[in-house]
């Protein structure tokens, strides 16, 4: 079951399993609703059925595949459904975060959510190679931003449900890559995001977050029609 496109090189681990299983989902390598038998993946990895479980568990963790009775797991099934309540969940949650990260953090969340903008503001998107997909450095760079807004929260419980909705949406994002509005202004929102944080204008940001994240899902959504 060896993904097109994908490598298995060098000295297998519970993370190289992980981060290569899951680098395969997000590109697309393997789609929405593929089994994941454990008998292939062991032969793939030539590894132990504990070291694939292990993987698969980081992964359903993540919302990128799920485990269903008596059949194994598979990767995670896209429905208009599902990410209209993801998203109703990121927009309550992460705005909440990022609010009590403004109004709590101090000056040093400020300057690396500053630093983590000034690396994504100047990250190629697409990859000239595969426009339709976003580069992995943009994605890595993208996350990293995402995080640090978050990452101020003090209260944990609310920062560790945030970042879990974050990595659970982030199937959908690599997905709506092909259907993005090229005119849309997506470094504009960051930008304005990072100056609304920098001005500790909590009502401001939280606003633009939401518009942020909404916009997305409007896009996959009208796709769907």
């Amino acid at each position: 079951m060896k993904a097109a496109g994908a490598t298995t090189t060098g000295r297998v681990t519970k993370t190289s399993v992980f981060e290569e299983l899951r680098s395969d989902i997000l590109a697309g390598r393997l789609e929405p609703g593929t089994k994941l038998p454990f008998a292939n993946l062991v032969t793939r990895f030539s590894c132990s059925v504990g070291t694939i479980r292990e993987a698969l568990q980081r992964l359903s963790e993540q919302g990128l595949v799920v485990s269903e009775w008596q059949q194994g797991f598979k990767v995670t099934e896209i429905s208009a459904e599902d990410l209209a309540d993801l998203t109703e969940a990121r927009c309550e949650i992460e705005s909440m975060a990022l609010r009590f990260a403004i109004e709590r953090a101090d000056m040093e969340w400020e300057a690396q959510t500053v630093s983590a903008h000034h690396i994504l503001d100047r990250t190629p998107m697409y990859d000239d190679a595969d426009p339709a997909r976003f580069t992995e450095k943009w994605v890595t760079a993208h996350g990293a931003f995402h995080d640090a807004l978050l990452l101020g929260c003090p209260n944990r419980r609310i920062r560790t449900t945030a970042m879990s909705l974050r990595e659970s949406a982030e199937l959908y994002r690599r997905w709506s890559a092909p259907l993005h509005d090229r005119e849309r202004d997506i470094a504009g929102e960051h930008r304005a995001i990072a100056d609304a944080v920098v001005a500790r204008d909590a009502d401001l940001a939280t606003r633009l977050l939401r518009e942020h994240i909404q916009r997305t899902t409007d896009k996959l959504l009208q796709s769907q029609e």
